[in-house]
């Protein structure tokens, strides 16, 4: 009897295709993201900018697994944390946008304390202010950020499970 290694589909995962997937994953989280702000008009808020940290670093560890050497399966590990980390990130900003807890001082739109009148009108026209706790847009009831969390957990799981099914041959 088989298992599952030696299956046909097996032989198919490799350190390379595996960290393309990622990359290519991540990479179309945040062309959706941009999508939506330099074309729909959707200003980010401070916690959708920092999900987009998570997403950068976790292409640019993919991205240095699929190039190849000795750090390829760490490099996965690492991506594989970033999705961790930017689904804790998304997370956290869905229960901000939920009330469930208040978020980062950031949030708010920034610090208005000490500005004369012409300095805050100064600040108010230069940058749009985008909140955490409003929902900006949401498809089935799932606001972005909970779309966002949902696909990095099913990214990080990809990148684990993964690694954890390459076999030794399977690196190139």
């Amino acid at each position: 009897m088989a298992t599952a290694l030696e299956s046909p589909v097996a032989g198919l995962l490799t350190v390379r295709r595996l960290a393309l997937a990622l990359a290519a994953g991540s990479g179309a989280l945040l062309l959706g993201a941009f999508y939506f702000q330099y074309v729909e008009g959707l200003t980010p808020c401070p916690l959708c900018l920092d999900q987009r940290y998570a997403h950068g670093v976790a292409i640019a560890s993919a991205l240095g697994a699929a190039a190849g050497g000795r750090f390829s399966r760490a490099l996965l590990w690492a991506s594989g944390l970033a999705f961790l980390g930017g689904a804790g990130i998304a997370g956290f900003h869905v229960g901000v946008e939920q009330h469930w807890w208040a978020g980062l001082d950031s949030c708010a739109g920034g610090g208005t304390e000490g500005l004369s009148l012409d300095e805050l009108k100064d600040q108010l026209l230069d940058r749009p202010v985008a909140r955490c706790d409003e929902i900006a847009w949401s498809l089935l009831g799932v606001s972005m950020a909970g779309w966002n969390g949902l696909t990095s957990l099913g990214l990080a799981a990809a990148a684990f499970l993964g690694v954890r099914r390459l076999t030794p041959h399977a690196q190139a």
